[in-house]
């Protein structure tokens, strides 16, 4: 189905797992694996200012042929759906998004694991704070599953094949059969 042309765009709310499925499907089909939070954030989670993350994907997308990319940014939808032949929707329940969130960050804590210019998630950044992965994925689940299927109504992206996957079972099928 893909080729090392294609320019496939990963997207579900915060937790579900675009990471890896992308990371995953890149290695697969041979293109490069495009990270919008690597992209964004900067040392000591300093956010890119606008113009240099859209130069920055610019750039990724510009030069490479193919391309899994992943993130949820609407502020670059522009240059990520517009530039997008195939997006893989991860429309998985709360319950799975919650679970996987919160394994996800208490993995991280527990390892020191390095994420996106050195920053690290911490016990208090992660349980304590308003900049929660927990509560931002918690909070906007609803928002961006109405998001999704507001875009993938608009005229400007009826150029985008959609495939949409509700279970990780559904998930893991496809990608065992790339």
């Amino acid at each position: 189905m893909f080729n090392k042309e294609s320019k496939v765009f990963v997207v579900g709310t915060s937790g579900s797992g675009k990471s890896t499925f992308a990371r995953t499907l890149s290695q697969k089909i041979g293109v490069v694996d495009i990270e919008l939070d690597q992209l964004f954030w900067k040392a000591n989670w300093t956010e890119s200012q606008p113009e240099e993350f859209r130069a920055k994907i610019t750039k990724a997308i510009s030069d490479n042929k193919g391309w899994v990319m992943h993130g949820n940014y609407n502020k670059v939808r522009d240059l990520t759906w517009g530039n997008t032949e195939t997006l893989i929707w991860l429309d998985y329940s709360k319950t799975v998004v919650m679970y996987r969130v919160i394994k996800r960050s208490l993995k991280r804590i527990l390892t020191q694991e390095e994420l996106w210019a050195g920053n690290k998630e911490s016990i208090k950044k992660t349980f304590f704070s308003k900049q929660s992965i927990i509560l931002w994925s918690w909070q906007t689940y609803a928002t961006r599953k109405a998001q999704y299927l507001k875009f993938m109504q608009d005229p400007d992206f009826k150029h985008i094949k959609v495939m949409r996957f509700k279970t990780p079972l559904e998930s893991e099928n496809f990608l065992n059969n790339q």
